[in-house]
């Protein structure tokens, strides 16, 4: 089942848009006040998402799986405050995450705890995304719920950072 999920995400580009419909590939045509936060269904007709939207895609198909999961927003913050979404679930005592949009990282990985999965989704991040100069004060995790669609992305970012914190990894 969880292959198949998989296969239902391999027609989504990585890409935004705005309200209007327009499509964007990459983050500097003023993403932060053009960027329009796609239901799953707007998502699978625009066929263009970011991870914040291709997780609410896979949100609905495990749900519609009966399959439990649970969401994760990372974020450094700086002057560009990058981060990234994600799913994991547990699996016969075991970890997975599911990744899709991030390319170079995109597989079902499996970990023996959720702390470790946590720990290398982290470092990947860190590796990938910060490179440089990083400060450990400045990168939270956080465990959020389903938001609201057609949200922009401070919206985004104030309902992820009401999630849980996740500060034991």
């Amino acid at each position: 089942m969880i292959n198949e999920i998989m296969n239902k995400m391999e027609f989504i580009n990585y890409a935004w848009t705005d309200k209007e419909g327009n499509i964007y590939y990459n983050n500097d045509d003023d993403f932060e006040n053009k960027f329009y936060f796609q239901s799953p269904e707007e998502l699978i007709k625009s066929k263009n998402g970011i991870c914040w939207e291709q997780v609410e895609l896979e949100r609905k198909y495990f749900e519609e799986a009966n399959i439990e999961f649970e969401t994760y927003f990372i974020v450094y913050y700086n002057n560009n405050c990058p981060s990234h979404t994600f799913l994991i679930y547990e699996e016969n005592n075991k970890y997975y995450w599911f990744e899709h949009s991030w390319g170079i990282y995109k597989g079902i990985h499996e970990y023996n705890s959720k702390n470790e999965l946590l720990k290398d989704e982290r470092d990947k991040f860190i590796k990938t995304e910060i490179h440089d100069q990083f400060d450990c004060m400045n990168l939270c995790i956080y465990k959020y719920k389903k938001p609201k669609y057609g949200i922009n992305c401070l919206e985004f970012y104030k309902h992820c950072e009401s999630g849980e914190n996740i500060t034991n990894i």
